[in-house]
This record gives C-alpha cells, sequence and structure tokens, in this order.
C-alpha cells in the first residue's frame, strides 16, 4: 500500500514527550498535564488552557537511577519514567494527574514529587484514590476526588475554566478525535484492511501524546486518505489476531507481531483504543462531572476492578471484540512486575481459551 502523507511525521511525534505539537501548544499558552492512567479521565486534562500528554519514555536505556529507588521488582514501566523524569525529560510539563492504580506507579509518582523532577513555580503533582468497584457511592467519591483533587487545583494554578460550559467544550472535542479514531479503527475488521495494526497503533499514541486541537486536524485529513487508500490485492497477513494486556506504548511490539505475519485488528491493552477512544454521551440535564467519571469507570477494563462482574465484563469484552474484528486468535500480553495482569493474563488466557474456544497465546 501507499505510505500514509503524515506517517514519518506521526512516528517522530513519538521520539519525545515534549514534542513538537507539545512545544507549539505551550508557546501558545496552554499547559501540559501528564498523566498515564485510563482511571483519570483524559477529557479532565483538557479543559479551557490546559490539554494532555500521555506519559511515555521513548528510547529509554538504563533504568538503573530509578531501580535504585524502586527496586528491581517493580514494573519497567513506571521505572522507565522515573528514570526520565530524573533526567529532566519531563521539565516541560505544568503537572502531573495521577492515581492511585497501583503500588509501582505510586513509587513513581511519589517519587516525582519528592526528587523535585520539575522546577516550574505553578507545577504540580496531585494524586486520586481509584476504587475496586463500581458502586453509587463510588463514582460520588471519584467524582468528589477529581473536582478537589484535579479540577480545582487546576483552577488555583493555573487559573483553568472548569465551569460546566467548559466541560462541554471538553468533551465535544474529545468526541470528534474518537470518532475519527473508531472510524480507523473499524477499517481492520475489513478482509483486506487498508491499514495495518502498526499504522493505527502509531495513530493511536499520537492521539493520546499530543494537544488534541494540533493532531486533529491531521488525524482527520488521513482518515479521508485511509478511506481512498488501495489495499495489495491480496491480505498481506497469515492470521488476524487481538492484543490484550497491560501497558503497551513501544510500537516494536506491533511491528514485531506483523513481521512475523499476524495482523493486529484489535488493541485492548492500555494506551489501546479500547477503552480511549468511545464517544462521552452526556445529558445536560444531569451533572456533567459525575457523567465524564461514571463513563471512564464503567468503560474500564482495567485488572484493578476485581468486582466479579468487572472480571466477567474484561472477558467478554475480548470475546466480543475478537468477533467482532474477525480474529482468528488473541494474544495475552503482559508487562513484568505489573501486580494486577500478573493475575489477570494467566486466568483469563486459560479461561478464552478453555470456556471461549479462542486460540491463545500468552506472554509475560
Amino acid at each position: 500500500m501507499k505510505d500514509l502523507k503524515y506517517m514519518i511525521e506521526f512516528e517522530n511525534l513519538l521520539q519525545d514527550a515534549d514534542n513538537d505539537l507539545v512545544k507549539q501548544a505551550q508557546k501558545d499558552g496552554q499547559k501540559a498535564i501528564g498523566y498515564t492512567c485510563y482511571h483519570m479521565p483524559e477529557v479532565l486534562l483538557n479543559v479551557d488552557n490546559c490539554f494532555s500528554v500521555r506519559l511515555r519514555a521513548p528510547r529509554s536505556t538504563s533504568i538503573d537511577i530509578s531501580t535504585y529507588y524502586m527496586s528491581n521488582y517493580t514494573c519497567e514501566f513506571a521505572r522507565s519514567l522515573l528514570e526520565r523524569g530524573i533526567e529532566g525529560g519531563y521539565q516541560f510539563l505544568d503537572g502531573i494527574a495521577g492515581v492511585d492504580a497501583c503500588s509501582a506507579m505510586n513509587r513513581c509518582y511519589e517519587h516525582m514529587e519528592i526528587l523535585e523532577i520539575n522546577n516550574k513555580k505553578d507545577f504540580f503533582v496531585t494524586h486520586c484514590d481509584i476504587p475496586y468497584k463500581i458502586e453509587d457511592y463510588t463514582v460520588e467519591a471519584m467524582t468528589i476526588q477529581m473536582r478537589h483533587r484535579l479540577l480545582d487545583v487546576l483552577k488555583e494554578k493555573h487559573n483553568t475554566d472548569t465551569s460546566d460550559e467548559a466541560l462541554l467544550k471538553a468533551v465535544e472535542e474529545h468526541n470528534k478525535m474518537c470518532k475519527v479514531m473508531t472510524k480507523i479503527g473499524d477499517m481492520r475488521k475489513k478482509v483486506n484492511p487498508p491499514i495495518t495494526g502498526y499504522e493505527y497503533h502509531v495513530l493511536c499514541l499520537v492521539s493520546y501524546c499530543c494537544p488534541t486541537s494540533l493532531i486533529l486536524p491531521k488525524l482527520e485529513e488521513t482518515l479521508e486518505e485511509i478511506k481512498n487508500r488501495k489495499p495489495d490485492s491480496k491480505p498481506w497477513y497469515r492470521a488476524r489476531v487481538g492484543l490484550v494486556g497491560s501497558e503497551v506504548d513501544d510500537l516494536d511490539l506491533t511491528r514485531l507481531i506483523e513481521e512475523a505475519g499476524a495482523m493486529v485488528v484489535f488493541d485492548r491493552y492500555c494506551y489501546g483504543s479500547k477503552p480511549g477512544r468511545e464517544e462521552i454521551k452526556i445529558d445536560k440535564k444531569k451533572d456533567i462531572l459525575t457523567q465524564i467519571v461514571e463513563h471512564y469507570m464503567r468503560t474500564s477494563e482495567c485488572a484493578r476492578y476485581m468486582s466479579e462482574e468487572k472480571i466477567n465484563q474484561r472477558r467478554e469484552t475480548v470475546d466480543k471484540y475478537a468477533k467482532e474484528y474477525k480474529a482468528d486468535g488473541i494474544i495475552y500480553e503482559q508487562m513484568k512486575f505489573c501486580d494486577f495482569w500478573a493475575f489477570e493474563r494467566p486466568l483469563a488466557s486459560h479461561i478464552l481459551q478453555e470456556e471461549y474456544n479462542w486460540p491463545v497465546l500468552s506472554i509475560d
């Protein structure tokens, strides 16, 4: 297939957390708020004069210093982020919105704060506690935390407008992004798709790591380009697979899978599009913030949620996507020392194979 117009530019944007579009937005007076987890509602970080940057540590090599602080039995992703922070790689940030999702990431945020990895006057690190199940009272508790520990902090530090009108505007822009990414992603359902899993992985990551207002026009143009793109005469892959599991922001994993002859047709992992690129439905007669918070809680597929209904939801979701995207098999992956997926991956991969009759490969 013909190369996509912006593919090289998109790949270059992913070479640094402080990419050219981030610099451009900050030059225009906007504030960069870093985050790592789906539990932190992305749309709330894109309110008014702020924009979200999903944190990565591309081109990491040694993580010896962060290992000294965190031990070598914590996940390499959290250690890589801390290492990059110690190196000065997050000096550009105006704040970090953290969540109490796992102990490794908690220690990462804690050390970033204690070691003062950013010397900006109004820089902040904030934390929100995440529940293990969804009930009316946990939704209420999360909503209160997002108001007091996030929106109020943005207002205090950066004079951010956190009114309902500002939230609705952020939701509107977020939904535009989601519509584009969903339309592109759905093209992977075709027998001979006009896009590869690797290309979609690139597009998905830039949608998380760049200011929405600046990356959206390029993604909209890419959508039209893909609609008119002529695929090869016959499918290039030998098998269609879904990739499921913990955090994946390394493009080389998807590249490796596809170079082996298997196309990644759906991405149900952290930093993927499922969840993350679903539209948020808002009833203007109800509390806006509560609806946003509840959307993220109910659509989350994180293994931190340990209630029976959430465990079953994760299995049903994978089965649904595998059928919808006409997958031939499923790959369950887990980052080394990821506490929650160390439990989820072995059991879920067994059940998807034995009870749902899917061919499953489980990798650590």
